[in-house]
Order: structure tokens, then sequence, then C-alpha cells
């Protein structure tokens, strides 16, 4: 199950559970849609995946008990912000392939 972690990794913007905002990679890399689509350009700094947007865990038990209650969103963050000058490298080695075949 996704950890949904707490905070943006780039900026430490706070995107709790349910937050329209967060963004993810393959490998639950979690951005705000702000660092991932305009900072990131939808490539992540750690894996050169690309992001989509986190789903929303249920906060109420509608069946078997799958819910924030019983699996709550991880409270440890992981602040590390992007090397820019490095991302930018990435970002021009992967301008020309789709997210998809990365």
């Amino acid at each position: 199950m996704l950890e949904l972690r707490p905070t943006c990794e780039h900026c430490n913007t706070p995107l709790p559970p349910d937050a329209l905002n967060a963004r993810i990679c393959s490998y639950e890399c979690t951005f705000c849609a702000e660092c991932a689509e305009t900072i990131l350009g939808n490539v992540c700094p750690n894996c050169g995946g690309g992001f989509a947007p986190r789903p929303i865990r249920p906060a109420r038990n509608w069946k078997n008990g799958n819910c924030l209650a019983n699996d709550p969103a991880s409270a440890t963050v992981k602040y590390r912000p992007a090397d820019l000058a490095a991302h930018a490298e990435l970002r021009a080695r992967l301008a020309d392939v789709p997210p998809q075949l990365r």
C-alpha cells in the first residue's frame, strides 16, 4: 500500500492524505504539483520517471477496514530538495522520451 508521505520532498509543503496537489512517481517519491510540474518538469529527480496524482485513501471505513484509521499516512518526512543543476541535465537527457517510455 502507498506510504502517503506527509510533505513535498523538494519544498517541504505539507501534503496531508487528502491533498489533491500530491504527485508521486512509481517509487512513491512525493512532490507537490507545483514542484512536479513547474520546477521538475514531470521528471522525478530520484528515478527519472514521470508523476501521477497520488490517490486518496478513504478516510472512512466503507468496506473491509480499508481506511486511514487502519492504514494511516506516514509521518516520516523525506525532505531532500533536488539539485537543480543536476536535474537540468537529467531533464535534457529525457526531453524527447515520454514518461510512459522512460
